[in-house]
C-alpha cells in the first residue's frame, strides 16, 4: 500500500509499513522514514511505485487548464477529488485526481486553500488582479535577467548605475537592481564591487568614497535650507582686554580665543574666550535642529561639511576687528611660581584683535623666539607686534601646567608622532573632484603655538567641569578610569578623572560651533554664569535628562564615524600622493605582526617578510599595487635597516595611547564592507 500526504505544504509519497488509528509510519523512496498524521494523508493507491505516480501526476497537472478548471469548481469549499471527478470523468483516476491537487495547489491566485485537500475558488476581481501581478513579476523576471546579462557582458545598466552606493551599502534586497548584481556575480563568479568596477558603474575612485559617506550619514545630502542665525539681545559688557586666536589658516569656525593682562604685576589674568553661539540659540529651535542632527562639524582634507550653516558660524565666530559674544574664563596666575590663584566665569563682548595662523607663523614662533621675550624685556616684539610679550607668558604657563597634569598622570606625554597635513593644491576649499595634487607636509607636535592652545583650552574644558559638578549642573563629559592597556574614553553625564590627560573632570566646552557637545555644555555653563549655586533649577539640561543620554549616544555614533571617514579619505590622499609622485619605496617601521607604519606618510600596510620582527625594528618596503576603491596596499621587505641591537624598547611611556592609534589604522587600512549577500537566491518577490 502506498500514500500520498501532505508534509508542510510539500506533496511526498511512500510505502505504508505499519498504520495505527491516528498516524502511519511510511518509508520513502530514499529509504528514510516518516511518520504521518492520518489527516495529512491525501490518497491511497496500490500501483505503480510512488516516483512513477508522482511524475505521472505532475506531468497530468500542466496539461490542466486553470481556467476551465474554475469554471467547472462549485462555489462553496470542496476536495481536489471532487473537481477531478468535474474536470475529467466521474470515475476520475488516482492519478488525475493526484494531479488535480499539485495543479489546484500551485495556482493560489485562482483556488484559495481552505484545508488539507479542500479549497475554493477565488472572485474574478481577485483572479484579474493576480494575473496583472503575475505579468508583472514575470516582465521583472526579465529585467533582472536582462541586467544581469548586460552585467555579465561589461555594460552597468542606467538604474543600476543609478542605485550604485544603496545597492553596496543599503540595498533594499527586494529590488530588482540588487537581484540582477547578485545573479550577475554568481554567474560570473565574481565579487559585486569588482563586476561593478569592470561594468564602469563607479565614476572615479573618489565619488565611490564620498556618496558612500552621503549615503550612510546624510541621505537627504550635506546642504541647509536658508537660515538665520538669532541675534543676542541681551546687553554684555565689554572685556577688558583684546584678545587673539590661534587656527590653521582653512579655520573659518574660530571658536576661542585669548588674552593676557597684568605682565610684569606679579599677577597675571589669562583670559580663555569662547564662541557664545549658546547665548542666542535654544535647545530644540530650528537651528539647534540642525547641529543636532549632524552633531560636529566632519573633516577632510581639502574640505569639511559643517555643523551649522556657514551664515549662523559666520555669525558667532570669533572674527578679527569685531566685538565678538564669548563665554569667558579668567584665570589669575601667580606671575612668578605660574599658580593659579582663582578662576571666573563671565558672558561678555570680547574685541578679536588677531586671528593668527599656525601655518604661517610656526617658524616664526619658536621656542627660541618666545625666550627673547622672557631674557630680553622690552625689545622689540615683531614680527607679531605687540604680542611676543603675552604669547611667551601663555607658552611658560603652557608648559607647567602640561607638568603639572603630568605628575597627576602618573607620566609624561611622550607619544610624538607628527601630524600630517594635506593640502590639494588649487582646490580652495571647494568640494574635490578626487584628481587634484596633493601635497602632504608634517608637524611635529608640540609646536609652541600648539602647546599654547592645547593647555588653554584642557584648563577652560577641566575648571568648567569642575564648577558644574560642584553646582549640581550636568553636563557631558569624557573621562577615562586609568592608562591600563585597552581601558577607553568614555563619555556620560558624570564628572569622573580622565587618566590619559591628568585632570578631576573633563567636559568638551571649547568648541560649540564644531561640536554639539560644546553647545550642551555651554548652555549649561551660562546657566552657571548667571544664576550661580541655583544654576540647576535654571539649566536647560536637569541631572539624569534622559536628553543628554541620547545626545551622548548619538554623538558617540556619529564622530566615530565622520573620524572613520577622515581616515580614510586621508589614506586616500595618501595613497594619491604615492601614485602622483611615482613613489616605489618606503622605509618603514614595524608595530604589530606584519604590519609596518611609514616613517614620513600617514600609512599603515600590511608587508611580507616582517614575521619575527620586533616592534620598532625599521625596514624599506618595495609597495605592491594599489587600489583606491578598496584603500588597500600591500608590500613586501626588501631591507632592515638597522640591527638588532637597536630594536625599540616596545614599552614606550605612551605605548597605551599608539595601541589605541595602531587600532584605528589598522581599522581605516582595513577591507570595504559590502552589504550584496551572494547566498541569496535572486528571485523576484511574491506579488
Amino acid at each position: 500500500m502506498f500514500v500520498l500526504f501532505d508534509e508542510a505544504g510539500k506533496f511526498m509519497a511512500g510505502r505504508v509499513l505499519s498504520e495505527s488509528d491516528a498516524s502511519a509510519q511510511v518509508e520513502l523512496e530514499s529509504g528514510k522514514r516518516v511518520k504521518v498524521k492520518g489527516a495529512n494523508v491525501l490518497l491511497r493507491f496500490e500501483k505503480p511505485e510512488p516516483a512513477v505516480f508522482m511524475a505521472g501526476a505532475q506531468a497530468l497537472s500542466e496539461t490542466i487548464e486553470l481556467e476551465l478548471a474554475w469554471e467547472f469548481s462549485p462555489q462553496d469549499d470542496f476536495s481536489f477529488a471532487t473537481l477531478a471527478r468535474d474536470y475529467f470523468s466521474k470515475d476520475a483516476t488516482l492519478e488525475q485526481q493526484a494531479a488535480m491537487l499539485i495543479r489546484l495547489f500551485e495556482a493560489p491566485h485562482y483556488f484559495r486553500r481552505a484545508g488539507k485537500g479542500f479549497f475554493r475558488k477565488a472572485s474574478a476581481e481577485v483572479i484579474a488582479q493576480a494575473l496583472v501581478a503575475i505579468e508583472k513579476k514575470k516582465a521583472v523576471a526579465a529585467l533582472i535577467a536582462q541586467w544581469a546579462q548586460e552585467l555579465g557582458e561589461g555594460v552597468c545598466p542606467q538604474p543600476v548605475r543609478e542605485q550604485l552606493y544603496k545597492i553596496l551599502f543599503k540595498p533594499d534586497k527586494n529590488a530588482p537592481e540588487y537581484k540582477a548584481v547578485v545573479e550577475a556575480s554568481r554567474a560570473t563568479r565574481s565579487a559585486p564591487l569588482d563586476l561593478l568596477q569592470r561594468c564602469g558603474a563607479i565614476d572615479s575612485p573618489y565619488q565611490f568614497h564620498w556618496k558612500r559617506f552621503l549615503l550612510e550619514n546624510f541621505p537627504q545630502g550635506v546642504g541647509f535650507a536658508a537660515s538665520t542665525a538669532p541675534a543676542i539681545t541681551e546687553p554684555l559688557p565689554s572685556a577688558p582686554a583684546p584678545a587673539f586666536s590661534i587656527d590653521d589658516s582653512a579655520t573659518t569656525e574660530i571658536d576661542d580665543a585669548l588674552s593676557v593682562q597684568g605682565l610684569g604685576s606679579g599677577t597675571v589674568t589669562v583670559g580663555v574666550h569662547i564662541a557664545a553661539p549658546g547665548l542666542a540659540l535654544v535647545p530644540d529651535s530650528e537651528i539647534d535642529r540642525l547641529g543636532r542632527a549632524r552633531l560636529s562639524t566632519v573633516y577632510m582634507p581639502g574640505y569639511k561639511v559643517t555643523m551649522l550653516p556657514d551664515a549662523v558660524v559666520q555669525s558667532y565666530t570669533l572674527q578679527e576687528g569685531r566685538d565678538c559674544p564669548a563665554v569667558s574664563l579668567y584665570v589669575t596666575v601667580d606671575e612668578a611660581t605660574l599658580t593659579i590663584v582663582s578662576s571666573e566665569t563671565r558672558l561678555e563682548s570680547v574685541r578679536i584683535s588677531h586671528n593668527l595662523r599656525h601655518d604661517q607663523l610656526d617658524a616664526i614662533v619658536t621656542e627660541e623666539w618666545l625666550q627673547t621675550a622672557l631674557t630680553t624685556p622690552g625689545s622689540e616684539p615683531a614680527p607679531l607686534g605687540g604680542l611676543q610679550p603675552k604669547l611667551a607668558f601663555l607658552h611658560r604657563l603652557a608648559r607647567d601646567l602640561k607638568a603639572k597634569r603630568e605628575v597627576v598622570r602618573g607620566k609624561p606625554e611622550t607619544f610624538n608622532r607628527p601630524d600630517y597635513n594635506f593640502k590639494l593644491v588649487g582646490n580652495e576649499g571647494a568640494e574635490p573632484r578626487g584628481d587634484e595634487e596633493v601635497a602632504i607636509s608634517t608637524r611635529a607636535r608640540g609646536a609652541p603655538l600648539d602647546l599654547i592652545v592645547a593647555e588653554a583650552m584642557i584648563l577652560a574644558n577641566s575648571t568648567w567641569g569642575n564648577w558644574m559638578a560642584e553646582l549640581g549642573v550636568p553636563a557631558i563629559y569624557r573621562s577615562q578610569a586609568s592608562l591600563a592597556p585597552g581601558v577607553k574614553v568614555r563619555m556620560g553625564t558624570k564628572a569622573l578623572p580622565h587618566a590619559g590627560i591628568g585632570v578631576k573632570s573633563y567636559a568638551w566646552s571649547t568648541s560649540p560651533l564644531r561640536r554639539y557637545t560644546d553647545l550642551v555644555n555651554q548652555w549649561q555653563i551660562i546657566a552657571c554664569a548667571r544664576h550661580g549655586s541655583t544654576a540647576a533649577l535654571a539649566a536647560p539640561f536637569k541631572p539624569k535628562d534622559a536628553a543628554l543620554f541620547s545626545i551622548i549616544s548619538g554623538f558617540d555614533a556619529a564622530y566615530s564615524a565622520y573620524n572613520g571617514y577622515q581616515g580614510a579619505m586621508e589614506r586616500f590622499w595618501t595613497l594619491k600622493y604615492l601614485q602622483q609622485n611615482a613613489v616605489l619605496e618606503l622605509d618603514c617601521s614595524v608595530f604589530k605582526d606584519n604590519m609596518v607604519r611609514a616613517d614620513t606618510l600617514p600609512l599603515v600596510l600590511p608587508v611580507m617578510g616582517a614575521q619575527g620582527l620586533p616592534r620598532g625594528a625599521r625596514v624599506r618596503v618595495r609597495l605592491g599595487e594599489m587600489d583606491l576603491i578598496t584603500l588597500d596596499i600591500h608590500g613586501t621587505v626588501v631591507e632592515r635597516l638597522d640591527t638588532p641591537l637597536e630594536d625599540a624598547d616596545d614599552g614606550a611611556p605612551d605605548a597605551d595611547l599608539q595601541d589605541e592609534q595602531d587600532e584605528q589604522d589598522e581599522e581605516v587600512a582595513g577591507p570595504i564592507v559590502i552589504a550584496v549577500d551572494l547566498n541569496e537566491a535572486p528571485q523576484v518577490a511574491s506579488p
